[in-house]
């Protein structure tokens, strides 16, 4: 039976790189003869993303929040929709290069896994163009998951985790804003699963550039690391 990858792409005022990031997801040839589901989630954006979105008429699934929620929130809508085997997050600010989807995806499928992490650290060159906040708000984000889920992972707060479907969808995710992230990990830890990483590539834009994540954001995910080892599930 042919597998599908459905990938939701999750957007709020993102008018200046929304179809182009539509555009590289639709060029993405995916392993196997999987086939390829893409959700698009406009987070109650104000700049013309809605629009946009919705000029690409029926080619794939578009939902609007109509007001901003939070990334978090924008997956889980996604997700609701979600009819693929397997499911990944996809940023719609061009951070990442969707290609590695089609790596990510064979990987899975040649493995068995549940879930596979692509990771920025372990690809040699990321780091020279990475902003060092970011960069070390990852490290120790990393580091956090390893001592408290006795995980070995370089990148836990990556854009690109790729879950097998069933398993994402039996987590009760309480995410709304960027805490996807650590909640998953958290989760898929809970369970006993070791998260196995490869390596992606990364092409980081500054705040000034639109990065919406702040250090406010770094420190929740690292909270919501701990609530879960503290209280589970």
């Amino acid at each position: 039976m042919m597998k599908k990858l459905s990938i939701i792409i999750s957007a709020y005022n993102e008018q200046g790189t929304i179809l182009e990031c539509v555009k590289r997801v639709e060029a993405v040839s995916l392993p196997h003869r999987c086939e390829k589901e893409i959700i698009i989630v406009d987070d109650g954006s104000t700049d013309g993303t809605r629009e946009l979105v919705d000029s690409l008429g029926d080619k794939h699934v578009v939902l609007h929040h109509e007001v901003n929620r939070g990334k978090g929130m924008a997956i889980r809508t996604g997700l609701s929709k979600a009819t693929g085997d397997y499911i990944v997050t996809q940023d719609a600010d061009l951070e990442n290069d969707p290609s590695d989807l089609a790596m990510m995806l064979s990987v899975m499928i040649s493995r068995d896994l549940p879930v596979l992490y692509g990771s920025r650290r372990l690809k040699e060159g990321n780091q020279s163009h990475t902003h060092f906040s970011f960069y070390a708000g990852g490290v120790i984000l990393s580091v956090l998951s390893n001592i408290l889920y006795n995980q070995r992972i370089t990148d836990e707060p990556t854009c690109y985790k790729m879950f097998r479907a069933d398993l994402l969808k039996s987590f009760k995710l309480k995410c709304e804003r960027f805490e996807y992230c650590p909640e998953v990990t958290a989760l898929t830890s809970l369970r006993g699963i070791k998260i196995q990483e490869v390596p992606i590539s990364y092409f980081p834009r500054t705040v000034g550039e639109g990065k919406k994540i702040r250090w406010m954001d770094g420190l929740i995910a690292a909270l919501t690391l701990i609530r879960y080892r503290i209280y589970g599930q």
